[in-house]
């Protein structure tokens, strides 16, 4: 790796900045004052700035408690970024794993690891989704009947051209579902109850795949364990 970029991977410094700060003889390499942004190194240099050893950070992996009224989005809007309730260096860097809306709350992970995400989000790899939908119309009898089979047939959303994938529905008490998706179409947990005539009032993500919020505070987070991104 050149090292001017990894000045920039390893601290706030632009391309410029980092270039000028060789050029102020503020950086060495094993010792040696290196004004050559060119210069090559791996992970087994030691490189200082004013002192300061740096070093590479690894792909990061971060689960959080989403709040409503948070926007899983990387531009800034009039709502606070889940990236912005996270206390880690280059924050620009780490990507939501898919999305929740605004007003939805719940699990929320966040990485750099571009591949990684790929593998959570791939509906061929049927990581489940679970969500705590309250609706405005208690399901209850036939209806509750009737609608566990249409999501479980897949059902044909306005604008959308294919069907949803097989979706697994089970009533916790008549005004609460809990519902497991295996792919993410825009509004999708929405879109499904008002094709069968109801209204989400609020929406909770639990889990995805194997891992679940448990006991995680809103507006809270945490770095995932070897163990757990594995688990991908």
């Amino acid at each position: 790796m050149r090292l001017d970029r990894f000045l920039c991977e390893t601290t706030d410094l632009t391309r410029s900045l980092a270039k000028k700060a060789m050029h102020r003889g503020e950086v060495s390499v094993d010792g040696e004052v290196i004004k050559n942004p060119a210069t090559q190194v791996d992970e087994t240099s030691r490189v200082t700035w004013n002192g300061e050893p740096l070093a590479l950070v690894g792909h990061r992996y971060v689960m959080l408690h989403k709040p409503e009224g948070v926007e899983c989005t990387a531009r800034r809007t009039l709502y606070p970024r889940a990236i912005d309730l996270l206390d880690l260096p280059h924050l620009e860097r780490l990507q939501t794993v898919g999305r929740l809306d605004v007003d939805t709350t719940g699990l929320v992970l966040l990485t750099d690891d571009g591949q990684w995400s790929h593998r959570v989000t791939s509906p061929k790899r049927r990581c489940g989704k679970v969500y705590r939908v309250t609706l405005a119309e208690p399901l209850e009898g036939e209806a509750l009947s009737q609608a566990i089979d249409a999501f479980a047939e897949g059902l044909l959303l306005d604008g959308e051209d294919k069907p949803t994938r097989p979706a697994e529905l089970v009533m916790r008490e008549p005004g609460v579902a809990e519902l497991t998706l295996f792919e993410g179409k825009y509004h999708q947990v929405k879109r499904m109850f008002a094709a069968i005539g109801n209204h989400v009032t609020a929406l909770h993500r639990e889990s995805i795949g194997p891992l679940a919020l448990g006991d995680l505070p809103v507006g809270a987070w945490r770095e995932l364990t070897e163990e757990e991104i594995a688990a991908f």
